[in-house]
């Protein structure tokens, strides 16, 4: 454990620049952008060190993957994984997600825990200070810092003064429940059962999603043997607490897929229930939420840890600003984290939901409707253009201002390797020096980079996180 960006006082004391709870990716992603900042980062988790997180997410999208390359990270990732070029879903609906206009035009089937360890191994390399075994009990804030009370691993208690806290922990957030947050929503749909198992045959489809009127299957391989399956169904609705078996799960399949593809030794199998909830705030003073614990909503899409590791990459080069004290409007740069992250989260939970209700549909009218639906949707190509945009995360933009870059090849390299150094980047026509525009996230510092066709003659101003100014 690294301690070298934590001050103590006395053993029960510490102070830090940012206290993150919460050491999932979206904790994990943060924590490391802000110590490669050259910030004190400490992060507490309720969790046991070693203790697996064997959670539902399992795919990354093209967006994510593009942030992680901003990071050096992407490759790392990608090892890990499946490539999933190809999406087809209940038969009728097929998105070719190799027409994306990225350096990674597809999904990537990878386990959350294998993201997990790359984030963490970065978070350690560049000096986080992070605490297992150690739970957040409750927190106070005023004008200059936060203040929170932890219990550690023997139960020892202890205060940690930070100028910022950011709660990534889960959609029981301690954090938003000191907060005083609601969490509004409801249960999207219940006893869905989860799996990681082997199969004897093979799927046609490498993704492949199935529905009947009373149950839907899904499973994706993770490449080095196991395969993800989530299934639902209506006939067995019952508590998160009731056991489940593979025998649950082959029926599940069986009755969507007709077949169960010869499936046994599960390696870890769970039920639970999928929220659609969202906080109102993701800002209360100098305290913010993300991930989980800002929103949650149906496993369906895969949007999941995607948007928080999107939420991340939005506060950090923010929070990272005000503790410089080179934004020109520090609170206005704060602010924007909800204006421009509240509205996808949102945004998400309704692109979701549908696909969730979709899968549920029942009775041959609906199943009909269904079906047309994803017809118009693939032989439509604004429309799957638009679907593949809001899954993949390529299409969500904040606002006319600031817009997605994509990795343009620059004179000084790819666009998302200059990234890699944490601040803006000017591109601007070979020996023009354009000044910095006037706004409350205009940059103190930024990277000079050079337009590779000489007939360019605009300038672009692209933020740390991959959008224009």
């Amino acid at each position: 454990m690294n301690h070298r960006d934590t001050t103590a006082h006395d053993a029960n004391t510490l102070d830090t620049d940012v206290l993150v709870i919460g050491a999932g990716p979206t904790g994990m992603l943060l924590a490391g952008d802000l110590a490669a900042a050259g910030h004190r980062v400490t992060v507490l988790e309720r969790r046991p060190q070693g203790i697996s997180n064997m959670t539902r997410a399992f795919a990354v999208h093209a967006r994510t993957l593009e942030q992680l390359d901003a990071r050096g990270l992407a490759d790392d990732i990608v090892a890990t994984g499946t490539p999933i070029t190809q999406l087809r879903l209940f038969g009728s609906l097929s998105l070719d997600l190799a027409r994306l206009r990225s350096r990674f035009p597809y999904l990537l089937v990878t386990p959350q825990y294998e993201v997990e360890r790359v984030l963490e191994r970065r978070a350690r390399s560049t000096g986080v200070d992070i605490r297992y075994g150690t739970e957040l009990r409750g927190l106070s804030q005023d004008s200059d810092r936060v203040t929170a009370e932890a219990t550690d691993p023997d139960g020892t208690p202890l205060t940690l003064h930070a100028r910022y806290l950011v709660g990534t922990d889960g959609h029981r957030s301690a954090v938003r429940t000191a907060l005083g947050l609601p969490f509004p929503g409801a249960a999207a749909i219940r006893s869905l059962v989860l799996a990681d198992v082997r199969l004897t045959e093979k799927p046609d489809e490498l993704l492949s999603v199935a529905g009947a009127d009373d149950a839907f299957a899904f499973i994706a391989p993770f490449g080095d043997g196991w395969y993800r399956v989530m299934g639902w169904n209506r006939t067995r609705q019952v508590p998160d607490s009731e056991p489940v078996g593979l025998d649950e799960v082959r029926e599940i399949t069986r009755l969507a897929f007709g077949t169960d593809y010869g499936m046994h030794d599960a390696r870890w199998i769970s039920r639970f229930h999928s929220d659609e909830r969202q906080a109102p705030r993701y800002r209360v003073g100098r305290v913010f939420l993300a991930g989980d614990a800002a929103h949650v909503h149906s496993p369906a899409g895969g949007q999941g840890m995607n948007t928080g590791l999107q939420d991340a990459v939005n506060l950090s080069w923010k929070l990272a600003a005000a503790l410089r004290g080179d934004a020109p409007d520090t609170e206005a740069l704060l602010d924007s984290y909800q204006a421009e992250r509240h509205p996808v989260g949102a945004a998400v939970l309704r692109s979701s939901g549908a696909i969730i209700r979709l899968a549920m549909a029942r009775g041959p009218l609906l199943r009909s409707a269904r079906t047309l639906a994803a017809q118009l949707l693939s032989k439509v190509p604004p429309a799957s253009a638009k679907a593949m945009g809001m899954i993949s995360g390529l299409g969500i933009d904040y606002g006319r201002a600031h817009r997605r870059v994509p990795d343009l090849a620059l004179r000084e390299g790819r666009l998302y390797e200059l990234l890699r150094a944490g601040e803006f980047v000017l591109i601007a026509p070979e020996g023009a020096a354009p000044e910095l525009p006037a706004a409350p996230t205009t940059p103190a510092r930024v990277v000079r980079a050079t337009w590779t066709d000489p007939t360019r003659t605009t300038t672009l101003l692209v933020r740390p996180d991959g959008y224009t100014h």
